[in-house]
């Protein structure tokens, strides 16, 4: 059983009133997710739902030929595994740690039978997966209208969301899969924002130097998706 001070560490968690809590708390499991762990593949049967704590977990569309793209990015404020609670019980869609950290998992059963409950916790992980399906939505008309860069900004700000940080530890490899871009482009549009002061960049660091200007210089899709984020998902226990 996980401790009660572990739930604050999620957003999700943290909205719910105690008595609900209090009740999946014997039913949550601190798990230690290193950068790389795969945590589902696509068509596979999910066994649990994942909170993260302090890791950064890519959803992941792949091809055929093996090639991949990000669809969205999940961290403290959500969870992985929307399609337990959703009736499909798998997915098309990889997840895997793009940032080692911690999370909490929950058997699929108990988060099944919460949600049959029709009480404050199916409505919080619906309006969660509405959040979601606003992102995933984003990041398809941003890779097909707007410029590189600013797809790399918005990347950026959407990660740094979901850590209680202003850097990441991201080689440019893995950031050009996530975008399913070259990773010459990559290299090319971190190395302007670089130059204007924005990022330090160095050995797989990449550190924010001045977020307002990121902000200014991505497209609006990041701010559709924190706008709807900010709308949709309480900060408090209070639904």
């Amino acid at each position: 059983m996980a401790a009660p001070s572990l739930l604050r560490k999620n957003r999700l968690l943290d909205a719910l009133p105690e008595p609900e809590w209090l009740r999946m708390l014997p039913h949550l499991e601190k798990v230690d997710l290193p950068l790389g762990t795969v945590l589902y593949e696509p068509g596979s049967t999910l066994s649990h739902v994942y909170f993260p704590t302090s890791a950064i977990v890519s959803l992941l569309y792949v091809m055929q030929n093996g090639a991949s793209a990000e669809i969205a990015v999940v961290g403290f404020e959500g969870l992985l595994g929307i399609s337990l609670f959703m009736g499909g019980d798998s997915t098309p869609s990889r997840a895997v740690v793009q940032s080692a950290g911690q999370g909490l998992r929950m058997k699929a059963q108990a988060i099944k039978d919460e949600f049959k409950r029709s009480g404050p916790v199916m409505q919080l992980l619906l309006r969660y997966t509405q959040a979601l399906i606003t992102q995933m939505s984003q990041t398809a008309v941003c890779n097909r209208h707007h410029s590189l860069d600013q797809q790399l900004c918005r990347w950026l700000l959407l990660s740094l969301d979901r850590l209680r940080s202003n850097e990441l530890v991201m080689t440019q490899d893995l950031i050009a899969n996530m975008l399913g871009v070259r990773r010459e482009g990559v290299t090319e549009s971190a190395l302007k924002l670089q130059r204007a002061g924005l990022i330090r960049y160095a050995r797989g660091h990449i550190s924010v130097l001045d977020r307002p200007g990121l902000e200014q210089r991505s497209c609006e899709c990041y701010a559709v998706v924190k706008d709807e984020y900010e709308r949709l998902l309480p900060r408090t226990s209070q639904l």
